[in-house]
């Protein structure tokens, strides 16, 4: 199955390191990042779930949960979880899923034969509280993914859900943004975009972040 934009994330139930989740109730009225891991006791593995451990604080403030994924059994989770906080440093407060049949890899395309018949590369998806599919970042086994990123593209989301805007590239929040091409009366505009508007071509329209 290929999943793209705006697909809804499939449901699941399947065992995890904190019992049996049923994905869709789990996820309730959050955003969900879901991203998936080759195997356990794996090092880039484990800098990254410690990564997404310390990042909870910033997380919450987004309304966000994070949820591990890789084919490795509960048990082998639990134990390598003990590993992950004493290394990292930190508290892993989120869910590893333990897809031992693979089902949840088939159903989000993360097992890709070229680089392993059998593990699951380095997928990562943002699910937003309707449980669509909002971003998809698959990244090659042995690179570590850069969690600055996922949080930046979170805080795009969310404020291009709320307001009619577009961010540039390496938008960060707080940044100007731009007036979408699909927003052309004027009035429109001042109602809309009442801090004003620079424009040093006619297709783009730079305005201050809405909510700042």
């Amino acid at each position: 199955m290929t999943l793209r934009l705006g697909d809804t994330a499939p449901d699941f139930e399947q065992d995890s390191s904190i019992g049996k989740i049923k994905f869709h109730d789990w996820a309730g009225d959050s955003w969900v990042v879901l991203f998936s891991h080759p195997a356990d006791f794996t090092p880039v593995c484990t800098t990254e779930l410690g990564l997404t451990a310390k990042l909870k604080p910033e997380f919450d403030k987004r309304n966000v949960k994070a949820i591990a994924l890789s084919v490795d059994p509960a048990e082998t989770h639990l134990q390598w979880i003990k590993d992950i906080e004493d290394t990292q440093k930190t508290v892993v407060g989120f869910p590893i899923v333990a897809d031992a049949d693979k089902s949840v890899a088939g159903l989000y395309d993360m097992i890709h034969p070229n680089q392993s018949e059998t593990a699951t590369v380095r997928s990562l998806f943002v699910i937003d509280p309707k449980k669509k599919v909002r971003l998809i970042i698959t990244y090659p086994m042995s690179t570590g993914r850069n969690f600055d990123e996922v949080l930046r593209v979170i805080d795009a989301l969310q404020l291009t859900d709320g307001y009619t805007v577009a961010t540039p590239g390496n938008w960060r929040d707080g940044d100007d943004v731009i007036i979408p091409l699909s927003v052309k009366d004027e009035e429109v505009i001042k109602q809309k975009y009442p801090k004003g508007y620079t424009s040093p071509r006619p297709y783009l329209r730079i305005t201050p972040q809405p909510n700042k």
